[in-house]
């Protein structure tokens, strides 16, 4: 089993290569990297507004909706910004970039 996850885990990593993952981040990147709670409310928040903007006053679910897609939309912002922290550690980690 051991085997199997390491195996599954050199696989992303090489993807993560290919893509360019090896490379210094950016200053937004670092920006998110260093506040993924704040990526999630700047996300969030608009999306929101936006959802109900677009929403028809009749319907009562609407906002609900509203809300918790603009919910769901922080979080995978959110996430995707605590990811980006953890490849930055791992920058460090392997001495490719300094923290700079």
């Amino acid at each position: 089993m051991a085997n199997w996850r390491r195996s599954l885990a050199d696989g992303f990593w090489a993807l993560d290569r290919a893509l360019g993952g090896q490379r210094r981040p950016t200053r937004i990147q670092n920006w998110v990297a260093r506040r993924p709670i704040g990526t999630g409310i700047c996300v969030a928040v608009p999306f929101t507004l936006l959802v109900l903007s677009l929403s028809r006053a009749e319907e009562p679910d609407d906002p609900l909706f509203a809300v918790v897609s603009g919910l769901l939309m922080g979080l995978v912002f959110g996430l995707t910004a605590l990811s980006e922290r953890l490849r930055q550690r791992r920058l460090k980690r392997l001495g490719i970039w300094d923290g700079s």
